[in-house]
């Protein structure tokens, strides 16, 4: 099929008391080796939304201002083989080891998957009824055509944790 494509590492601190998982990212976040790369991504939008702080494009603040509000970011799936970024479309995945990284960092009290493959990852990773919550988000993807304002809405579940 095509090259095989990897995750990046955890972004985590011993302070982290959330978790947000994606899937694995998709070309543009490969081609810059960001988290949510893409442009179109709301996925920084919501969190300086959600976190009331103001928004920048620079990466390595995006990540600092992640870890001033405690929050761990990863994706379920370590690697796969994918043609393109589209979840329905990957192949082969092989798991990241959320467990292990969960049973290391015990400050985190609550899961967020953003969007449906990360949130069905976790329930066969962790089974349905792990000892802290895990919430489906709606994807920040610009393939889910939910409006941005429905979006936020559902995200400001993660607040409830910080």
């Amino acid at each position: 099929m095509q090259n095989r494509i990897f995750s990046f590492p955890p972004i985590i601190d011993d302070h982290s008391e959330i978790i947000i998982l994606g899937s694995i990212p998709g070309v543009k976040s490969l081609e810059k080796q960001q988290y949510y790369g893409h442009p179109q991504n709301k996925f920084w939008k919501i969190i300086f939304e959600l976190l009331n702080e103001e928004f920048t494009e620079d990466y390595d603040q995006r990540i600092q201002i992640l870890k001033n509000h405690h929050i761990a970011l990863w994706d379920v799936i370590d690697s796969c083989e994918r043609k393109g970024s589209l979840d329905s479309e990957i192949k082969n995945e092989e798991a990241n080891q959320i467990e292990e990284l969960l049973e290391d960092h015990s400050n985190i009290k609550a899961i967020f998957c953003n969007g449906g493959k990360s949130y069905k990852n976790v329930q066969k990773i962790l089974g349905k009824n792990y000892k802290i919550p895990v919430f489906l988000l709606p994807s920040t993807s610009p393939l889910h055509t939910v409006s941005f304002e429905k979006k936020l809405e559902e995200w400001k579940k993660v607040k409830q944790y910080l």
